[in-house]
């Protein structure tokens, strides 16, 4: 990383950093999962970020725990019956290969060319555990992205949507309107997304780290953006409803992942709907209206 060269040139830098955290998680004993691969995902590239932002690592237990709770949801919703995974922005992310999976589960990644090709090349010896297709796609383009969904809509029965890492950089009406493409094929029954730097942050969350990596992320052309007030029940009005949402800090701290002052604070009662200038993230499965 040149000293003239920004801490994050892209988006996705930021699946580089996210695998470094995984790879962490992986070697740790008594890790909440293992994943194989993120360490090679990562590349140089991504550790130079985690070197760079050293002050974030305080904050690792939030990247852990988003894994966690999207394994979570994954592993749960495929014992109802799904027969296909959609993963929008997928990145870097290697379940198909780390977690056990039927082997006719269709798994769809759907990304930016650049990074599925850099993918590709990286995991080229691996074995998916499902029958994995790749999907080069711009999904702010919402004419290619609704030809994408019906398409697949057509080859499913039931599927869930995932979207890690993505809705934050969108504004509120480029949200609603990928909300309204998901909800249109009906066979898109389930849609997971975290709600946390990433999805649909609480406003006093986002503001929080545009304080502290702010200034990254606009050099990256990746600027915060999606904060709605009403929370997971923004998506009402697109066609989906909240079904299970899950708090990340709740979570990490029945884990004993985080900080004894914030484990006190997990204590506090907290609310999935208007958070006001509160920090707070969690996990949540919405449902097809």
């Amino acid at each position: 990383m040149s000293g003239t060269e920004p801490v994050l040139r892209n988006i996705s830098d930021t699946a580089r950093w996210a695998a470094v955290y995984r790879a962490r998680e992986s070697d740790r004993q008594g890790g909440l999962f293992r994943d194989p691969f993120a360490r090679h995902l990562a590349g140089d590239r991504g550790e130079q970020i985690a070197r760079t932002l050293p002050s974030q690592d305080r904050n690792e237990w939030a990247w852990v725990i988003r894994t966690f709770l999207f394994d979570s949801f994954i592993t749960e919703q495929i014992k109802q019956g799904l027969d296909m995974i959609v993963n929008l922005a997928a990145g870097l992310d290697a379940r198909p290969y780390r977690m056990p999976l039927p082997s006719s589960l269709q798994w769809i990644e759907v990304d930016l060319p650049e990074i599925l090709t850099y993918k590709e090349e990286i995991l080229r010896e691996a074995k998916p555990a499902c029958a994995l297709e790749r999907v080069r796609l711009d999904l702010s383009n919402p004419s290619a992205r609704s030809e994408l969904f019906e398409q697949l809509g057509r080859k499913t029965g039931k599927a869930l949507i995932v979207t890690e890492g993505l809705l934050v950089y969108f504004t509120a009406d480029e949200v609603g309107s990928l909300a309204r493409d998901l909800a249109a094929p009906r066979s898109f029954q389930r849609w997971v997304l975290d709600i946390k730097l990433i999805d649909i942050g609480s406003p006093g969350l986002v503001r929080m780290i545009q304080k502290q990596i702010g200034s990254q992320l606009s050099e990256a052309r990746a600027p915060l953006r999606f904060a709605p007030e009403e929370g997971p029940g923004f998506f009402t009005s697109w066609g989906w409803r909240p079904v299970d949402v899950r708090s990340v800090l709740k979570t990490a701290a029945r884990a004993r992942r985080v900080p004894l002052l914030l484990r006190v604070m997990a204590l506090l009662p907290e609310s999935s709907g208007r958070q006001g200038s509160r920090p707070w993230s969690g996990v949540c499965l919405l449902a097809r209206q």
